[in-house]
C-alpha cells in the first residue's frame, strides 16, 4: 500500500498537543420523529421532530463536548445542508474543521412507531467524493497545527472514498504522534487493521465479517481479539454486544461487562456514545478499567435517549455506579487473521 508521506505541522516543526480530534467522511443531518403507527398510503402526523449533526465521528465529538472537554471534529461538507450541519454543530459547541464539497451533505431519517415501541431508521445515501476531496481532508489532518493526542475516525466510507482511506489516516496519525481510534467496518476497518491502530471498537457483527466466523462463544471472542493484537493490527479491542454488554482485550487481560437493563427508546449513537465515553476517560489518563466502565454506561445511556440526542451526562453518572466490570481469564490462545 502507498501511502503519501506527510510532514508533522509547518516544515517540520514541533506542533502542540489539543485534546480529541474526530473524523467524518459520511456526515449527517440525523431527523428523528415520532408517530403513533406506521401503515401505507395514508400521511403520517409526527411529533418530537429533532434534527441533529449526525456520523459517527461527529456523534462522539458532540458526546466528548457534553463531557465537559473540547473536541475538534474534521469532516466534508457540501450544499445548503451542509451550512445546516455547521450550524448545528457550532450549537453544539465542537469546533469545525470542515472541507468544503460540491455534493449536498446527506440526511437520514428515524422513525419511532409509538404503537409497537419499535424503530425504523432510514440511512440515505452519501454524496460520492472526488478525489481532490478526500485527498483535502487527509491535507487538512496532516497540517494540523495543533496535533491531537487521540484521533478517532468513525463511521463508513462514502462513494469516490477509497477503502485505504482510514490506513492512509493511519500513517498521518503515526507522524502526528496520536493514538488513533477506529471504529467502521468492512475493507475500510481491514486496511485501518493492516496498517495498525491503538483502538478499535466493532461490535459483532463487524468482527464476524473480518474474521469469517460465526463467534458464537465467549472464548473465541477472546481468540479473534488477541489475534488482532498479537499481529500488531491494534493495541486495545473493545467489542460491544447490545444488550449482553462489551468485552474488552488489551494486552493487560481481558474484561467483561454485563449488559444493564434500561427502557430503550433508541438505539441510534449507543456505540458512538460507548467510543466517546471511553476516550474521554482515556485523554484524561484514566485506567482502561475505567474507561470501559464509562463507556458501557454512556452506550447504555443513549439508549434511554428519544431519536438522535445521544447519551445524557447525569444518565452516565448514575449508570456508571451500576456497571458490573469482572476480569476474564485470557486463554492466550492466538489465531492468524
Amino acid at each position: 500500500m502507498d501511502l503519501k508521506r506527510y510532514p508533522v505541522g509547518s516544515r517540520g516543526a514541533e506542533v502542540a498537543v489539543a485534546g480529541i480530534l474526530t473524523i467524518t467522511m459520511s456526515p449527517t443531518i440525523d431527523i428523528s420523529a415520532s408517530t403513533r403507527n406506521v401503515v401505507p398510503i395514508h400521511k403520517l402526523s409526527c411529533s418530537g421532530v429533532r434534527r441533529d449533526p449526525g456520523g459517527g465521528g461527529i456523534n462522539v465529538a458532540r458526546v466528548v463536548r457534553r463531557f465537559g472537554m473540547e473536541c475538534r471534529a474534521l469532516y466534508p461538507t457540501g450544499g445548503y445542508t451542509g451550512d445546516f450541519l455547521r450550524a448545528l454543530m457550532d450549537k453544539e459547541g465542537v469546533e469545525s474543521l470542515h472541507v468544503t464539497i460540491a455534493a449536498d451533505t446527506r440526511e437520514s431519517f428515524t422513525l419511532f412507531e409509538e404503537s409497537s415501541e419499535q424503530e425504523y431508521r432510514f440511512v440515505l445515501p452519501g454524496p460520492e467524493l472526488r478525489e481532490e476531496e478526500w485527498q483535502c481532508c487527509l491535507d487538512r489532518l496532516a497540517a494540523l497545527p495543533h496535533r491531537p493526542a487521540y484521533l478517532v475516525a468513525s463511521g463508513s466510507l462514502p462513494p469516490g472514498v477509497p477503502d485505504d482511506f482510514y490506513a492512509r489516516v493511519a500513517r498521518i496519525a503515526e507522524l502526528l504522534g496520536a493514538r488513533l481510534v477506529v471504529d467502521s467496518s468492512g475493507a475500510a476497518l481491514k486496511a485501518a487493521l493492516d496498517a495498525g491502530i491503538y483502538l478499535v471498537k466493532p461490535n459483532l457483527r463487524e468482527l464476524r465479517e473480518l474474521t469469517g466466523e460465526s463467534l458464537e462463544l465467549q472464548s473465541e471472542w477472546e481468540d479473534a481479539a488477541t489475534a488482532l493484537i498479537s499481529a500488531g493490527k491494534s493495541e486495545i479491542v473493545a467489542l460491544t454486544l447490545g444488550e449482553d454488554g462489551a468485552f474488552l482485550v488489551s494486552p493487560m487481560g481481558c474484561l467483561r461487562a454485563t449488559g444493564l437493563q434500561v427502557d430503550i427508546h433508541s438505539a441510534v449513537g449507543a456505540g458512538d456514545s460507548f467510543l466517546a465515553a471511553m476516550v474521554w476517560q482515556l485523554s484524561l489518563g484514566r485506567s482502561l478499567e475505567c474507561a470501559f466502565r464509562y463507556g458501557v454506561a454512556a452506550g447504555t445511556a443513549a439508549l434511554g435517549t428519544p431519536g438522535t440526542e445521544l447519551c445524557r451526562i447525569q444518565d452516565v453518572e448514575r449508570l456508571y455506579g451500576e456497571v458490573r466490570v469482572e476480569p476474564v481469564a485470557c486463554t492466550g490462545r492466538r489465531n492468524s487473521l
